[in-house]
């Protein structure tokens, strides 16, 4: 099945205000891909428009090659499963997830074939018979996604739909999502300001930032090469050291962060001697500094706290006004680290990346 998705010079206006800025995207078919961005990035306004719920102000979309943009909302081979997940409270179960069937003529029989199915599927074997407030939270997203999957939809959009489920709940449900993708081969575009589900659950994330795609890769990659300040700041906990260029030397960058000292690391971007810019290095990548260190940073600790086998420091440089986190391994610092300690970092040139001091703006493929 052909569950492709293509995005072609979308944008969204409302009065004056641009929601969505011109932007092109191709979702591959059976992909599970994220949109993340914090409140009011444009990300939903992206879902309402692939689902038909929304009707752009410019650009076109397609699913499985088809053109949609003469086919409504509910002609779309689309299901949405919602925040507040929207199920019917006097329907059972089985009829919560045969509801779309009935609208579709299919028959008593065929419609119970597939509501037991999807329940064997979603791991609620032999609980058609319930009622919706019997459940669990946890069983209740379950039939959310069985309802939606009963009309073998191409594209399975979903708004924040762990957003009300508590900690434990969100990082087992995001397991069971997965996998549930994983067995049904659909395609899956993903709506969430949490970073942990995006890089948890996807094979993409595409980054929004005040209506613009930031970045569109791996979580991997979003992670260790941000290609805009954004995202090396959105994405992960990260350590700016603000500064300018001295020199690049391929793919090295000389900065000059003042009375900090000069490091060196990796090409992010566009970048020119003089230039403002930012070096960004992870708290992980922050060692105990060694003689071969070439970046080396002297810092006085704050807090130190005690995570069992981490220990997460919070430090500071005299001349950076932002604190510098550090994460590590206890023992490489003798087991343990007072407040108030001196501390010289060292950190590798392949562990950082150099960006332009805002980042372009302009939408960014992988």
């Amino acid at each position: 099945m052909d569950s492709r998705v293509h995005l072609d010079n979308i944008s969204m206006k409302f009065g004056d205000f641009t929601a969505v800025h011109p932007l092109d995207l191709d979702i591959q078919s059976g992909e599970f891909f994220s949109f993340l961005g914090p409140s009011g990035c444009g990300k939903t306004t992206l879902l309402n428009i692939v689902s038909g719920f929304l009707e752009p102000t410019t650009g076109s979309i397609s699913i499985g090659n088809e053109p949609m943009g003469a086919v409504p909302a509910n002609k779309r081979p689309t299901s949405m499963i919602f925040q507040n997940l929207a199920l019917f409270p006097l329907m059972s179960v089985a009829e919560n997830i045969e509801f779309g069937l009935e609208v579709r003529g299919v028959s008593k029989a065929e419609r119970r074939k597939v509501s037991d199915r999807l329940l064997e599927l979603v791991d609620l074997p032999h609980s058609g018979q319930y009622r919706i407030d019997d459940l669990s939270g946890g069983q209740k997203q379950r039939v959310a996604i069985a309802r939606a999957l009963a009309v073998e939809p191409k594209v399975l959009l979903l708004d924040e739909p762990l957003s009300a489920l508590d900690l434990k709940l969100r990082q087992h449900m995001r397991t069971e999502l997965k996998e549930i993708q994983r067995r049904t081969e659909i395609t899956f575009i993903y709506i969430t300001h949490d970073q942990g589900e995006a890089l948890t659950m996807s094979d993409r994330v595409a980054v929004m930032s005040a209506g613009r795609l930031q970045q569109v890769d791996t979580p991997i990659e979003l992670y260790r090469k941000p290609k805009t300040a954004f995202v090396a700041e959105f994405v992960g906990e990260n350590n700016r050291l603000p500064g300018k260029v001295v020199a690049v030397d391929g793919d090295q960058v000389l900065v000059d962060c003042g009375a900090a000292g000069q490091f060196r690391g990796q090409l992010g971007g566009q970048l020119e001697p003089g230039q403002p810019c930012g070096l960004y290095v992870r708290p992980e990548s922050l060692k105990a500094a060694t003689d071969q260190d070439t970046n080396r940073l002297d810092v006085s600790v704050e807090t130190v706290n005690f995570e069992g086998a981490h220990l997460t420091l919070e430090t500071r440089h005299a001349q950076l006004t932002s604190m510098v986190h550090v994460q590590a391994d206890q023992r490489a610092y003798g087991g343990q680290v007072e407040q108030g300690a001196n501390l010289s970092l060292g950190f590798k040139t392949e562990e950082t990346v150099v960006l332009p001091e805002d980042g372009p703006l302009e939408t960014i493929h992988d």
